[in-house]
């Protein structure tokens, strides 16, 4: 078949760093290291998606932020590794592609709730004169898992260790010209 993943050595037509296993409907990422030939396994996923997120978390991490991804709008919601280390490289990637299978799931399981109690309730809410196809009474999202709150949480702590940016330097030239910028006022103030 043209046009599939077999043709071009398994690879996605549409993510980078991501592969379909021979005879398998898993999906595989990798990263180069680079100006090393080593390449970081990032792990086998059931959707190409979660494979192209881990790729994305080892992309932003070897190769800083001006690196091409499969999800350029999510690249801030994405984990940090703790260390440019392999291992948790890995960790991080496998943390992202875990959060958006858990999101995923989370929204089928609730669609799937949705219609299987969709035609009892419809009745009932015709019959009420009140239709709203979007209603959900017995939807259940776990946002914890969709969210990853953990590690939420984890990051707000490590941001609050961060020290305060520094302040302008002296600058003789505006002295010269007695000029005070507006925050001297504020501060000087009687």
């Amino acid at each position: 078949m043209p046009g599939t993943s077999k043709d071009n050595g398994g690879r996605h037509p549409l993510y980078r760093g991501v592969r379909q296993r021979r005879n398998s409907n898993k999906w595989v990422s990798e990263i180069r290291e680079p100006r090393k030939p080593n390449r970081i396994w990032l792990g086998t996923f059931s959707t190409p998606e979660m494979a192209a997120i881990a790729y994305d978390v080892a992309a932003l991490a070897l190769k800083g932020t001006q690196t091409e991804l499969n999800f350029p709008n999510s690249a801030s919601s994405l984990p940090v590794p703790a260390s440019m280390s392999p291992g948790d490289i890995q960790a991080a990637a496998a943390s992202a592609a875990a959060a958006f299978g858990a999101a995923r799931d989370a929204i089928v399981l609730a669609n799937n709730n949705s219609e299987t109690s969709g035609a009892s309730h419809s009745n009932m809410m015709m019959m009420n004169g009140s239709y709203n196809e979007n209603t959900n009474m017995n939807g259940f999202i776990d946002e914890d898992l969709i969210f990853d709150m953990p590690n939420v949480l984890m990051n707000m702590a490590e941001g609050m260790l961060l020290s305060p940016p520094r302040a302008p330097a002296f600058d003789a030239a505006s002295d010269a010209d007695c000029y005070t910028g507006a925050d001297d006022y504020l501060w000087n103030f009687p």
